[in-house]
């Protein structure tokens, strides 16, 4: 009953509010996206496109709406808006008291003001319409989404509506998912909003929701011109200012917030970003003060700011999210800490097994539940005891073979399948050079001689015959590592050489390893020491060989986590996402195409910042380069990053691992047949090039809308002049459709397909970490042999397995990356997967929804192909005894740790 008479007063209360229907008749246009639209003709697609697609619908009305068209005649109609909000945990209805006056508002209906907004200007004054309010009234709460109701009369003249202003009178922030509008005669216009809404006591402005129609610059429609800029503006922030939790900015700044200074003098760390010596894209301003003790490093205090929008989903928070990877960080290491001495080694191979079987029992104080909640693969509860377990699920290539690891027909398959299929390439000059100035590090030409190849090859051909057949590879770690060998040995508990990897292509499509070298350059006390490795004739040689794999392998962990993963994916790509918020409106076709491939990553990102890559974070501790891992990120973006080269096709022709032939059915022939990372990104990357094509050329029939989209050409020259400002060269020009159509799908190609191959094979192939160490604690033991030191050489004679043992990563190191490891290979339930759901905007347009229906299509085929190659025996670096089968580039995969799955972006 007092609801009831609550909705009388509030329908009793509210005036009516005039608007006018359109005074001219309907025409085609995108109309109702559940009906169909007949095509335009040809000659017609190349009209602007406020000329060709056309607001005016008559013919365009669902089958209830013809009570409306009639009553078009009239001085005015009744439109129905209908709401949906996502109640949230930290948001709406979190806090009791401010529930209950949210509920008693909600009942009133006065707690979300929406005011409609003409895309006309009023023909009299020349200025905007007057907007049309009404409160929204809760009606429904169901299956976790709150539905509101609001009312609006509407009069003939007021034209098509073409945004929303939306105010919440709420106590908290909402998430506000979805309106759409009923009644209006060309309708029903939905207006997707997916968006967090601040409370209004927090901040006054009102949030601004365009409609589903998508609209390039030109043709904006009068009214939402000044609405269109004045959102941008409000994007852009000034500059100034520490950000707060609900603002939605977007602004620069360089990577100045890793270090801690203010905790501890040897956690400061260099900028990144900004200067000649440590290059750097750029990440989201937070404005945080500086610390006490640097001036030029970031405070580091409370939660890191990202955008409000850019905050994951309260499902991925639940199920991996910020919080996971916190509770890894700051509840399981210390735990395990309780448990394992930092620098103690493992024992036996035996006890590496045990990390599988019998597991780590946490100490009795653990909070075991807390852990079986948040990392369920991982903690056991034994409940005839009460222990809790952390025991680990054996990643596949331990299920399939135990020994796997030690073979180097695996070391060589993992350079062409494993997860870092990036830094393979092809030898084109022997012997192999330095660029490294020779009077600090060293003889430029390797030591790897023409005759240990021509031996290791067993004399099938000379080395000039294997350069001219493009039979050697090689794994090129010399020139970026070297200048940190001493830095990184002067730290405890590790040890670091310059390497090179070289191997021998097979008749078999399959590489062979014939040579490691590894170097350490001189210094104020000793010589330079280098010396090649090769597979060995006898015990010692072999045993030797072993330990120099374990040294590459930890390099190469060290080049993917760094480069391959954090660089080229998450850092270089933050930028595009900036920029895209500060220049592209939300109603630009381009901004909706990049839009879901953006979803998540400077939350990611942010949280990296914090706990990941941070002073005395997950990747410093574990991984070779130590403190100095960040910095040697930098010199892998300045020596070997370009925007060109971030193309797949690019890629694999700089590293020569291809070559151009336009007879091909991608533009490239690999040069390596059996290569499955590119032989089934090259499927991904034709299926996205196809879509982005038909996508851009509907908005863009002709080159000289895309020179003259002024928001487009702003977007692209700020990702260069402040996201990658300390780039100066590998930026494509952007004039025509296929410059476009070319950086789009770069872009989305880093986003999805890069992302995951380097990124949900982690735990697959690292889960065991003598296939992947991620450190190398001990130098060889032959190092110092020449000069009179013979000790280490002694004890490695009489136990090579120790030796080995002592050169992995600690327990404590291992069952920490591991943990890591698991969490980041995870695929959340909400994942968004690759051409799996087409967006809301797109389907206002059934060019676009044919366009999408051929690209979803395509990506389901890939999944078969894929299948059908990892069942094919001929193909070796894919198939056969206890081989993994590569799955990394299968587009689609159900939630948890599965080796498979390439969702739309950097979400993880």
């Amino acid at each position: 009953m007092l609801k009831l008479q609550l909705n009388q007063l509030h329908q009793s209360n509210r005036a009516p509010c005039p608007i006018l229907l359109p005074n001219t008749l309907p025409r085609g246009g995108s109309g109702s996206s559940a009906l169909p639209r007949l095509p335009f003709p040809a000659s017609l697609r190349r009209r602007p496109r406020n000329e060709r697609a056309g607001r005016i619908r008559a013919s365009v009305v669902d089958a209830g709406n013809e009570s409306t068209v009639a009553s078009a005649t009239e001085k005015s109609f009744s439109v129905t808006a209908h709401v949906t909000v996502k109640p949230t945990v930290g948001g709406l209805l979190s806090n009791p008291l401010t529930r209950g006056l949210d509920e008693i508002t909600d009942l009133l209906g006065k707690t979300l003001l929406l005011e409609l907004v003409s895309s006309k200007l009023d023909p009299k004054t020349g200025k905007e319409k007057p907007t049309i309010s009404a409160f929204a009234h809760k009606v429904e709460e169901k299956d976790h989404v709150v539905t509101y109701e609001a009312r609006f009369e509407m009069n003939r003249d007021f034209g098509d509506l073409g945004a929303v202003l939306v105010t919440n009178e709420h106590h908290k922030e909402i998430f506000l998912e979805s309106m759409t509008f009923h009644g209006i005669p060309y309708g029903p216009v939905n207006v997707t909003c997916n968006s967090w809404i601040h409370a209004e006591s927090d901040n006054k402005e009102k949030r601004v929701f365009f409609t589903n129609k998508s609209y390039l610059p030109s043709e904006t429609p009068d009214g939402l011109k000044t609405l269109r800029e004045k959102e941008l503006s409000t994007l852009r922030g000034d500059g100034t200012g520490e950000r707060k939790a609900f603002e939605r900015i977007y602004d620069y700044d360089t990577y100045n917030d890793l270090g801690d200074p203010d905790r501890d003098e040897d956690l400061k760390r260099p900028v990144l970003g900004g200067g000649e010596d440590f290059p750097y894209p750029r990440r989201c301003r937070t404005g945080r003060p500086p610390t006490k003790s640097d001036s030029s490093s970031e405070s580091r205090g409370g939660s890191v700011y990202v955008p409000r929008d850019e905050a994951f989903s309260e499902v991925k928070q639940l199920t991996f999210s910020a919080k996971t990877v916190r509770s890894v960080l700051h509840a399981l290491v210390p735990a395990l800490e309780t448990v394992l001495e930092n620098e103690r080694r493992f024992p036996f191979f035996s006890s590496i097994d045990s990390l599988f079987n019998e597991g780590v029992a946490l100490s009795k104080g653990t909070d075991g539940g807390f852990f079986g909640q948040i990392l369920p693969r991982l903690v056991k509860a034994v409940t005839e005891t009460g222990d809790h377990i952390l025991r680990f699920e054996p990643p596949e290539l331990l299920d399939r073979d135990k020994f796997s690891w030690l073979k180097d027909e695996e070391f060589s398959r993992q350079t062409l399948a494993g997860v870092n299929p990036m830094s393979i390439r092809l030898v084109t000059e022997f012997p192999l050079k330095s660029k490294l100035e020779p009077e600090v590090y060293g003889p430029a030409e390797s030591r790897i001689t023409k005759e240990i190849v021509e031996r290791e090859i067993k004399g099938v051909m000379t080395v000039e015959e294997a350069l001219e057949q493009k039979k050697l590879f090689v794994l090129d770690y010399h020139d970026l590592l070297l200048p940190y060998v001493h830095k990184v040995r002067a730290l405890d508990g590790t040890t670091l050489y310059g390497s090179r990897t070289l191997f021998f292509l097979t008749q078999g499509s399959t590489l062979r390893p014939i040579a490691i070298e590894l170097t350490r350059p001189k210094s104020e006390t000793q010589p330079q020491w280098a010396k090649v490795y090769t597979r060995g004739y006898d015990a010692t040689e072999c045993w030797l060989w072993k330990l120099a794999k374990a040294h590459v392998a930890a390099h190469d962990s060290g080049y993917h986590q760094l480069i391959s993963h954090w660089l080229r994916t998450h850092g270089a790509n933050e930028p595009y996402i900036i920029a895209a918020n500060r220049q592209l409106s939300a109603m630009h076709p381009i901004y909706r195409l990049l839009h879901p491939h953006f979803r998540y990553t400077m939350e990611i990102n942010a949280l990296a910042r914090e706990a990941l890559i941070n002073a005395g974070g997950i990747i410093e501790i574990s991984f070779s380069p130590g403190k100095f891992s960040m910095e040697l990120s930098s010199v892998g973006y300045r020596d070997q990053w370009r925007f060109d080269n971030q193309s797949l096709p690019g890629d694999l022709i700089s590293r020569g691992m291809a070559e151009e032939d336009p007879t091909a059915e991608h533009g490239v022939k690999l040069l390596i047949e059996d290569y499955p990372y590119a032989n089934d990104a090259l499927l991904l990357w034709g299926s996205i090039k196809d879509w982005v094509t038909d996508y851009v050329t509907h908005y863009y029939p002709d080159d000289s809308l895309v020179a003259s989209d002024s928001e487009l050409q702003s977007w692209w020259a700020e990702v260069k002049s402040k996201g990658h400002p300390d780039k100066k060269e590998g930026w494509p020009a952007l004039g025509t459709t296929s410059d476009l159509v070319q950086i789009l799908t770069t872009i989305i190609w880093v986003s999805s397909g890069h992302h995951a191959a380097v990124n949900f094979g982690q735990y697959s192939y690292g889960g065991y970490f003598p296939n992947r160490p991620t450190t190398a604690r001990k130098k060889m033991p032959d190092e110092d042999i020449d000069a009179g030191d013979r000790e280490s050489f002694e004890r490695f004679v009489v136990k090579p397995e120790e030796a080995l043992l002592e050169c992995f990563p600690s327990q404590l190191q291992a069952t920490t990356v591991m943990s890591i490891l698991d969490v980041l290979s995870n695929h959340s339930p909400d994942e968004e997967y690759l051409a799996e759901e087409a967006e809301p905007a797109w389907k206002e347009e059934p060019e676009i929804v044919a366009a999408f229906e051929r690209y979803n299509g395509r990506t389901k085929e890939i999944e078969g192909i894929i299948d059908g190659r990892n069942a094919d025996r001929k193909l070796r670096n894919r198939s056969g005894a206890g081989i993994v089968p590569y799955t990394l580039l299968k587009p689609f995969s159900e939630p948890g740790v599965t080796g498979k799955g390439v969702p739309n972006s950097i979400s993880i």
